[in-house]
């Protein structure tokens, strides 16, 4: 099976990679290599079986060419720009985020047999009503931001193209997921990672919204385990609304600060502060998303829960090392 990963150079698109790779098969075929998409990466492959393909997902040209025409084809659509970057460029949103979703389920409908096509989605793609209570996979979808309009429309897409047999596609909604290293980013949710990401270096993160102000999160691990459970899945399984949102914690910053201060007296860590800095921008871009969501029809399809917030951010540590 050829594997396509377009966002391959990304924290999400690169560590879905190294777990397939680990795996080496996928929907019960070996994996004969896989493709890397992205607008650039931070070190080249060293795994002889991936490619790394520099382009632009907004150029149809290279989408088609790099997606290609096999007949045993899974496609991990996860290139997008950040919620932040779309608020701030909306020509550039729907150019990169809209346009090069079509250009790659178009590719898609190209390829020989049924390629299924995995998209990476958002909660955000909820709002404009009252955001303290569970959103489900049959809570309208109002999204108040061009992040969330983008990843909306690219379900709806997905549906149709599956109705229509054009491909096999599935789209995960993914909540906020934690924690990201590295360096934070545009995105409105970065200060979801940053709360717990600087405090364990020893570093402030200055804090842009609410203490008291709660927000869907999951681990990152637990979503590439569901990116690729939701590929395996057969398509019988599915119905016909291919989007399912992911579960995941309630989580509030000062929720955070306490899980933080359980494993910095476990591990005799001394942890950066947590200062306020709001930030009306952000605050008002949160406001529109998810406090809670309900991940019951993803479940019934077996995808995972998270593990308790304690044992993600154990997670990242482990994967990345302590501070």
């Amino acid at each position: 099976m050829k594997i396509i990963i377009t966002g391959g150079g990304g924290f999400l698109g690169s560590r879905l990679c190294d777990q397939l790779l680990q795996r080496n098969s996928l929907c019960g075929q070996e994996i004969k290599g896989i493709i890397l998409l992205d607008a650039f990466f931070h070190k080249p492959s060293a795994d002889p079986r991936t490619k790394q393909v520099i382009g632009d997902i907004s150029d149809r040209d290279t989408v088609f060419s790099t997606i290609g025409n096999d007949p045993d084809t899974a496609i991990f659509h996860l290139a997008s720009m950040v919620s932040g970057e779309c608020e701030e460029r909306f020509d550039d949103a729907l150019r990169v985020n809209l346009d090069g979703g079509r250009h790659v389920f178009e590719a898609a409908r190209k390829c020989s047999g049924l390629p299924r096509v995995v998209f990476a989605s958002s909660i955000a793609c909820y709002g404009g009503l009252d955001m303290s209570g569970k959103m489900s996979d049959l809570t309208k979808q109002l999204p108040q931001t061009t992040y969330g309009m983008t990843k909306a429309i690219c379900e709806m897409l997905i549906n149709d193209h599956t109705r229509k047999g054009h491909f096999d596609g599935r789209s995960a909604r993914l909540p906020t997921v934690i924690v990201r290293p590295g360096k934070p980013n545009a995105a409105a949710s970065g200060w979801a990672s940053g709360m717990f990401r600087e405090p364990l270096k020893g570093e402030p993160c200055m804090l842009p919204i609410h203490r008291d102000h709660a927000h869907a999160m999951t681990g990152y691990r637990t979503v590439i385990d569901s990116l690729i459970h939701l590929c395996e899945l057969p398509a019988d399984q599915l119905g016909k609304d291919r989007a399912y949102v992911l579960p995941a914690h309630r989580v509030t910053p000062r929720l955070a600060e306490n899980v933080l201060q359980q494993i910095a007296s476990e591990r005799g860590l001394s942890l950066g502060p947590i200062d306020d800095a709001f930030d009306a921008r952000i605050q008002g871009i949160v406001d529109t998303w998810p406090q809670d969501v309900d991940g019951t029809r993803a479940l019934g399809i077996g995808l995972p829960h998270p593990p308790e917030l304690k044992v993600i951010v154990e997670q990242y540590l482990e994967d990345y090392g302590n501070p």
